[in-house]
């Protein structure tokens, strides 16, 4: 019985959306072989690392702007789908999928994310459709500093919607699963947490020498612009007063060119080794205020082995103990004096004990063992 995976996006790792994709992507596979259909968006060519998925075939699909893309869009506002969620819906999407759920010998159609679940809301009526949620949706959206509009009451709405349209949804927490059962107590939940490849992680020695913390974040996206200034504006002064040599580096694409005038905070950007950035810190900062889910950059800093320092916020989706796999500080003052200690004197057990947790929960092998069950 062979899956299908659908996704709005070109399968590139390079965000924790993605990661979370390919992660699924590979327990599928595994279990009967994959399609994976992706709408063109975001790049143009999937990475090797998903084409390298053994038994998988691809299936692009180009949207184009025709008066057919309108009507679907006009349907989607009509169906109660946010505007920026409703304009990634095409008539090519729809129908590619609707041609190979039809095959014989199909095995899971897996929806990846809301807006391809939304845009098979019809096909749903005659096939199983498997919403693999990405977050709890309507519970950060409308947070201040988010780009969706709409009320609360509306994405509350949205999201029963997807809730019911699908004959299971995956969902990547204990406290997301609750909050949709809690939205749509008629919802089949099955937790599929994120995860990383962990088998294919080497853990680091952290480099407590350096006192280098380190933040890994796709820095486009607002929460993580949030938690950027957080730390910039309000926790690193307060480390650089008993720490003066100490650096925060940061790793990922959309910085802007406000953070270059200390020198101690080394903006790196895009890197194409990500083992040498995490070789070269003494800990990793996870300090999120906004947003839902579990941020993958967390379980990928726990894998590498080195210490995490998280906000409540960050953990909130994770089977995390503080202060036994991770340390969790609230505020500038408490999240800086917990830097400051790790920084100094560094945490090698915590470190162990995080890259333990991560093989046992959040690996692959971890998500398969849940998909067989």
């Amino acid at each position: 019985m062979r899956n299908l995976l659908v996704t709005t996006h070109t399968p590139i790792v390079s965000t924790g959306r993605a990661v979370r994709t390919y992660g699924i992507a590979r327990v599928l596979a595994e279990h009967g072989g994959l399609d994976l259909v992706y709408q063109r968006f975001e790049g143009d060519q999937p990475d090797e690392k998903f084409s390298a998925i053994p038994d998988v075939k691809m299936h692009e699909v180009i949207a184009r702007r025709t008066p057919g893309r309108l009507m679907i869009y006009l349907r989607a506002r009509a169906a109660g789908v946010p505007a920026s969620l409703a304009r990634g819906i095409s008539v090519e999407l729809i129908r590619a999928v609707e041609a190979l759920a039809d095959e014989a010998g199909r095995g899971l159609l897996v929806t990846d994310g809301p807006i391809a679940t939304a845009a098979l809301a019809r096909l749903a009526k005659r096939h199983d459709v498997t919403y693999n949620a990405h977050n709890f949706e309507s519970g950060f959206r409308h947070e201040p500093g988010m780009t969706e509009r709409g009320s609360p009451r509306r994405l509350r709405a949205f999201e029963r919607s997807l809730l019911e349209t699908a004959s299971e949804s995956w969902m990547v927490s204990q406290a997301d699963m609750a909050a949709a059962k809690e939205l749509c107590p008629a919802a089949r939940l099955r937790l599929m947490p994120n995860v990383v490849d962990v088998a294919a992680i080497t853990p680091v020695q952290p480099r407590i020498d350096e006192q280098r913390a380190m933040f890994v974040a796709n820095f486009t996206y607002q929460p993580n612009k949030s938690a950027l200034r957080f730390m910039v504006d309000e926790v690193m002064p307060r480390v650089w007063s008993e720490l003066p040599r100490a650096t925060l580096a940061l790793v990922g694409g959309g910085l802007g060119d406000d953070l270059l005038g200390d020198p101690r905070i080394e903006t790196r950007g895009f890197v194409s080794d990500l083992a040498s950035a995490y070789g070269d810190a003494s800990c990793v900062v996870v300090p999120l205020l906004l947003g839902g889910g579990t941020p993958l950059k967390m379980v990928e800093a726990l894998a590498y082995g080195l210490p995490v320092i998280a906000t409540p916020r960050a953990v909130a989706g994770l089977e995390v103990r503080a202060g036994e796999h991770c340390l969790v500080a609230d505020g500038p003052e408490d999240f800086a004096s917990v830097l400051v200690r790790v920084l100094r004197d560094g945490d090698p057990q915590l470190a162990r004990r995080g890259r333990e947790l991560a093989a046992e929960r959040y690996s692959i092998e971890a998500l398969s063992r849940l998909l067989e069950a």
